[in-house]
Protein backbone atom coordinates (compact mmCIF):
# COMPACT_ATOMS: atom_id res chain seq x y z
CA UNK A 1 0.00 0.00 0.00
CA UNK A 2 3.16 1.86 0.68
CA UNK A 3 3.51 4.59 -1.89
CA UNK A 4 6.81 6.62 -2.55
CA UNK A 5 8.46 7.22 0.98
CA UNK A 6 8.78 11.17 1.29
CA UNK A 7 11.61 12.66 3.16
CA UNK A 8 11.14 15.39 5.65
CA UNK A 9 14.09 18.12 6.20
CA UNK A 10 14.43 19.77 10.10
CA UNK A 11 13.70 23.00 8.94
CA UNK A 12 10.29 21.31 7.26
CA UNK A 13 9.28 19.99 10.50
CA UNK A 14 9.61 23.11 12.23
CA UNK A 15 7.26 25.05 9.51
CA UNK A 16 4.51 21.96 10.05
CA UNK A 17 5.02 22.64 13.44
CA UNK A 18 4.20 25.97 13.92
CA UNK A 19 1.25 25.56 11.05
CA UNK A 20 -0.09 23.09 13.57
CA UNK A 21 0.53 25.27 16.75
CA UNK A 22 -1.29 28.21 14.77
CA UNK A 23 -4.56 26.22 14.62
CA UNK A 24 -4.22 25.40 18.28
CA UNK A 25 -4.11 28.79 19.18
CA UNK A 26 -6.28 30.61 17.04
CA UNK A 27 -8.62 27.88 17.08
CA UNK A 28 -8.58 27.20 20.26
CA UNK A 29 -7.73 23.14 19.83
CA UNK A 30 -6.31 21.13 22.47
CA UNK A 31 -3.99 19.11 19.98
CA UNK A 32 -3.06 18.93 16.11
CA UNK A 33 -1.94 16.00 14.65
CA UNK A 34 -0.22 15.18 10.79
CA UNK A 35 -0.37 11.95 9.64
CA UNK A 36 0.79 10.33 6.55
CA UNK A 37 -2.12 7.53 4.72
CA UNK A 38 0.22 4.95 6.06
CA UNK A 39 -0.57 5.72 9.83
CA UNK A 40 2.46 6.80 10.50
CA UNK A 41 2.35 10.02 12.87
CA UNK A 42 4.93 12.51 11.31
CA UNK A 43 4.61 15.70 13.53
CA UNK A 44 1.88 16.59 16.67
CA UNK A 45 1.60 19.79 18.79
CA UNK A 46 -0.73 20.90 21.66
CA UNK A 47 -1.81 18.35 24.51
CA UNK A 48 -0.62 14.83 23.48
CA UNK A 49 1.01 13.51 26.41
CA UNK A 50 -2.58 11.66 27.50
CA UNK A 51 -3.37 10.25 23.99
CA UNK A 52 -1.31 6.78 22.01
CA UNK A 53 -0.35 9.11 19.36
CA UNK A 54 0.67 6.02 17.43
CA UNK A 55 -2.30 4.23 17.70
CA UNK A 56 -4.34 7.24 17.01
CA UNK A 57 -2.36 8.04 13.86
CA UNK A 58 -2.68 4.20 12.33
CA UNK A 59 -6.49 4.28 13.58
CA UNK A 60 -7.37 7.53 11.62
CA UNK A 61 -5.25 6.79 8.94
CA UNK A 62 -7.87 3.41 8.31
CA UNK A 63 -10.54 5.38 9.18
CA UNK A 64 -9.92 7.63 6.36
CA UNK A 65 -9.12 4.40 4.06
CA UNK A 66 -12.42 3.13 4.91
CA UNK A 67 -14.10 6.19 4.21
CA UNK A 68 -12.37 6.83 0.80
CA UNK A 69 -14.20 3.28 -0.10
CA UNK A 70 -17.35 4.73 1.05
CA UNK A 71 -17.02 7.42 -1.19
CA UNK A 72 -16.30 5.19 -3.89
CA UNK A 73 -19.52 3.69 -3.29
CA UNK A 74 -21.27 6.70 -3.21
CA UNK A 75 -20.38 7.95 -6.54
CA UNK A 76 -17.47 10.68 -5.06
CA UNK A 77 -13.70 10.58 -6.24
CA UNK A 78 -12.68 11.15 -2.19
CA UNK A 79 -14.24 12.55 1.10
CA UNK A 80 -12.09 15.54 1.96
CA UNK A 81 -12.87 15.90 5.59
CA UNK A 82 -14.16 13.64 8.67
CA UNK A 83 -15.77 15.23 11.54
CA UNK A 84 -16.36 12.78 14.91
CA UNK A 85 -18.63 14.21 17.95
CA UNK A 86 -17.84 12.73 21.39
CA UNK A 87 -19.66 14.36 24.42
CA UNK A 88 -16.62 15.82 25.72
CA UNK A 89 -13.50 16.08 22.72
CA UNK A 90 -14.22 16.09 18.99
CA UNK A 91 -11.87 14.94 16.21
CA UNK A 92 -11.66 17.10 12.47
CA UNK A 93 -9.77 14.97 9.79
CA UNK A 94 -8.66 16.37 6.63
CA UNK A 95 -7.03 15.63 3.66
CA UNK A 96 -3.79 17.91 2.86
CA UNK A 97 -2.55 16.14 -0.19
CA UNK A 98 -2.08 12.50 -1.50
CA UNK A 99 -0.13 11.72 1.19
CA UNK A 100 -0.79 13.53 4.59
CA UNK A 101 -4.17 13.73 7.13
CA UNK A 102 -4.22 16.43 9.09
CA UNK A 103 -6.37 15.51 12.61
CA UNK A 104 -7.51 18.61 15.41
CA UNK A 105 -8.54 17.25 18.45
CA UNK A 106 -10.88 19.91 20.50
CA UNK A 107 -13.54 20.35 22.87
CA UNK A 108 -16.37 22.82 23.47
CA UNK A 109 -13.98 26.08 24.15
CA UNK A 110 -14.62 26.36 20.04
CA UNK A 111 -16.50 25.82 17.60
CA UNK A 112 -16.76 22.85 14.51
CA UNK A 113 -17.13 26.18 12.39
CA UNK A 114 -13.42 27.97 13.92
CA UNK A 115 -11.81 24.33 13.67
CA UNK A 116 -13.22 24.06 9.31
CA UNK A 117 -12.08 27.64 9.11
CA UNK A 118 -8.49 27.51 10.57
CA UNK A 119 -8.10 23.83 9.30
CA UNK A 120 -8.42 25.15 5.97
CA UNK A 121 -6.19 27.75 6.41
CA UNK A 122 -3.48 25.21 8.04
CA UNK A 123 -4.29 22.70 5.50
CA UNK A 124 -3.15 25.15 2.36
CA UNK A 125 -0.14 25.99 4.30
CA UNK A 126 0.70 22.10 5.15
CA UNK A 127 0.25 21.03 1.70
CA UNK A 128 3.17 23.84 0.35
CA UNK A 129 5.67 22.93 3.31
CA UNK A 130 4.68 19.22 2.46
CA UNK A 131 5.37 19.78 -2.09
CA UNK A 132 8.23 21.65 -1.39
CA UNK A 133 9.44 18.23 0.15
CA UNK A 134 9.66 16.74 -3.56
CA UNK A 135 11.33 19.87 -4.69
CA UNK A 136 14.24 19.58 -2.79
CA UNK A 137 14.53 15.83 -3.35
CA UNK A 138 14.28 16.52 -7.52
CA UNK A 139 17.07 19.11 -6.54
CA UNK A 140 19.36 16.74 -4.81
CA UNK A 141 18.98 14.56 -6.97
CA UNK A 142 19.71 16.85 -9.93
CA UNK A 143 22.90 17.87 -7.53
CA UNK A 144 24.06 14.29 -6.98
CA UNK A 145 23.82 13.81 -10.54
CA UNK A 146 25.73 16.81 -11.61
CA UNK A 147 28.53 15.65 -8.14
CA UNK A 148 28.66 12.04 -10.21
CA UNK A 149 28.96 13.23 -13.59
CA UNK A 150 31.91 15.71 -12.40
CA UNK A 151 33.32 13.09 -10.58
CA UNK A 152 33.27 10.44 -13.33
CA UNK A 153 34.83 13.27 -15.71
CA UNK A 154 37.63 13.93 -13.08
CA UNK A 155 38.60 10.19 -12.46
CA UNK A 156 38.33 10.21 -16.54
CA UNK A 157 40.98 13.00 -16.48
CA UNK A 158 43.07 11.19 -13.68
CA UNK A 159 43.61 7.67 -15.44
CA UNK A 160 44.21 9.03 -19.03
CA UNK A 161 47.46 10.68 -17.84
Amino acid sequence: MSQEQQVLYEDQIQQLDQALSRIIREAEAKCALLVDKDGHLITRQGFTHTLDTTALAALLAGSFASTREIARLVGEPEFSVLFHQGKKDHIHISLIDEHAIMVVIFDDRTTIGMIRLYAKETGEALKNILSGTSENKKDELELNKDFSASAEAKLDDIFKE
